[in-house]
């Protein structure tokens, strides 16, 4: 059983960073989407809702196929780590723009125009007043599209990515279908899961005795 653990826990690098690596491009992209989503410009609005109907609708391995068998060979040279990034990290910008957008919507309404009409530029408005309580609204459900983003990752070995699911395949057929690899994988994702899920729920009581109060 240890020397089962001891190659599962080769994918451990792969797979965390994929997790981060995703997570942040997410995190950067999704800025720059939910203030499209938020603009004036009906262009604007619709170019970032068709952007995020499309990640959000087309099954991530579908998007790690396109970005390592298409892009990957006709444009530029990644390895199946890197294109699992990319693409994954295009689906979690869809998915935390929205998360940003909710996190705005629960703002008290006129609350923004208040502090224009005091005479604060949009931009310091924005950085000063809106960001600051979206970011405590928004940490939770960030921290649960975490969680998911680790355990849809394992897509990631159909382009092969050597992560924990990739070890747990090959421990698999080497055993001749044997079940205790994926037993002993699941609870790798259930370790790795705990903290951050734990981190999710503390953040989340705090915010709502802050409400609260």
């Amino acid at each position: 059983m240890m020397e089962l653990l001891l190659n599962l826990l080769k994918g451990l690098p792969a797979t965390v960073g994929l997790t981060i690596g995703a997570f942040a491009i997410g995190t950067v992209l999704g800025i720059p989407l939910v203030l499209m989503r938020r603009s004036s410009s009906r262009l604007l609005r619709w170019s970032a809702r068709i952007y995020i109907d499309i990640a959000r609708g087309i099954p991530p391995v579908v998007w790690l196929f396109i970005i390592f068998f298409g892009l990957g060979t006709e444009f530029i040279r990644l390895t199946s780590l890197q294109a699992a990034v990319i693409g994954l990290g295009l689906v979690s910008s869809a998915y935390l723009a929205e998360i940003y957008r909710g996190g705005f919507m629960s703002l008290p309404r006129g609350q923004e125009e208040a502090a224009v009409a005091l005479g604060m530029p949009r931009l310091d408005v924005l950085r000063f007043v809106s960001a600051p309580q979206v970011l405590r609204v928004t940490i939770p459900p960030m921290a649960t599209f975490f969680v998911s983003l680790l355990k849809d990752g394992t897509v990631a070995s159909t382009i092969g990515v050597r992560d924990i699911m990739m070890f747990t395949s090959q421990a698999a057929q080497a055993s001749s279908g044997g079940f205790a690899p994926f037993l002993m994988a699941a609870t790798l994702y259930i370790v790795m899961s705990i903290p951050v899920a734990f981190f999710s729920r503390v953040m989340d009581e705090k915010l709502r005795r802050r409400i609260s109060k």
